[in-house]
């Protein structure tokens, strides 16, 4: 497909890097300050990674469910106990009694705990030998679950777990043969962590187009999702409205798991309150869905960015041989 070309920059596909203990890393600072500056960041080497490993992923879960067989390796299992410790701290952060309906105050304690174990935390995700880009690596992780300040959560913060999951490709902690787990395993349990902070804080969307955008919270898994049906014998878009079939086979793809996670937030016609999607489900086939998506993203991913203020870092200003 033209939207699956491949890109220049760094990708799961690509060999691991190596590594050398002479790399300095450093924190990710402001770099996209304007909105001019977006154009700098869509010519440059860390847009072509990201969008690399964005394509990259789509491809490897084309046509698979996401109940099908793949490796689980050792560092997958460390990111799921990381996300499961970020789990395990909602629950020892319930709501609190405020007078605003939305924008619980509890999660800037729940999100404190976070900013004060990022580093030991993905530490503990890194060989022993990378450890020295943990400082680096989780601002991503940080920015990743929303913002404090605002208590909301939108699409750059997803694209920061993104970047971070393509930081740990980089310094090759994460591989090649990771790549089905990173989308089924880790990424599908970010999304739970983050439906769950969502759901228990009242969180706001963040930069969100209302009816117009494709979703207030998330994008990937609707590309990757979309491309997981990709030559389906029988589901088609148009069946993606029909709560039958979201019901009866959401536990299989990301696409379906995200329209019931809509359905069970929003009230009204579908039509009304989703009507980017109800405009795709006319779309005659998945595989002009997820071209079309990753056209949306291209578009947006500049906007992600602008939204965190932070494209620019070590791991992404160069590929590291």
């Amino acid at each position: 497909m033209a939207e699956t070309e491949q890109q220049s920059g760094s990708t799961p596909e690509d060999e691991a890097p190596e590594v050398r203990v002479s790399n300095t890393f450093m924190v990710p600072k402001k770099e996209i300050s304007m909105v001019p500056d977006m154009g700098k960041w869509k010519r440059s080497q860390a847009y072509a990674d990201y969008m690399g490993f964005v394509l990259t992923l789509n491809e490897g879960v084309k046509g698979k469910k996401l109940t099908c067989e793949y490796k689980v390796s050792e560092t997958v299992e460390k990111l799921l106990e990381l996300l499961g410790t970020l789990d395990r701290w909602i629950n020892e952060t319930p709501p609190v009694d405020q007078p605003s309906r939305f924008g619980n105050k509890a999660y800037r304690t729940w999100y404190s705990k976070l900013d004060q174990e990022a580093e030991a935390l993905v530490s503990a995700v890194l060989p022993a030998d990378r450890c020295a880009a943990a400082p680096e690596i989780a601002v991503y992780l940080k920015e990743s679950v929303g913002n404090a300040t605002r208590i909301d959560y939108g699409t750059g913060h997803e694209a920061a777990f993104a970047a971070f999951l393509c930081c740990l490709c980089k310094v090759g902690a994460l591989r090649v043969d990771d790549q089905l787990a990173i989308v089924f395993k880790v990424f599908n349990r970010y999304l739970s962590v983050m439906r769950k902070l969502q759901r228990t804080y009242r969180m706001e969307p963040a930069g969100s187009q209302g009816v117009w955008g494709l979703d207030d919270f998330q994008f990937l898994p609707f590309i990757w999702g979309s491309s997981q049906f990709i030559d389906h014998p029988t589901l088609e878009p148009r069946h993606f409205i029909d709560e039958r079939v979201v019901n009866e086979h959401h536990p299989d793809y990301m696409f379906l798991d995200c329209i019931k996670f809509i359905n069970e937030m929003k009230t009204g016609p579908f039509a009304e309150h989703s009507n980017q999607l109800w405009n795709i489900s006319a779309v005659p086939s998945w595989s002009k869905v997820n071209q079309g998506l990753i056209r949306m993203y291209k578009a947006e991913v500049g906007l992600c960015f602008y939204s965190l203020q932070r494209a620019t870092t070590y791991l992404f200003q160069c590929r590291m041989k």
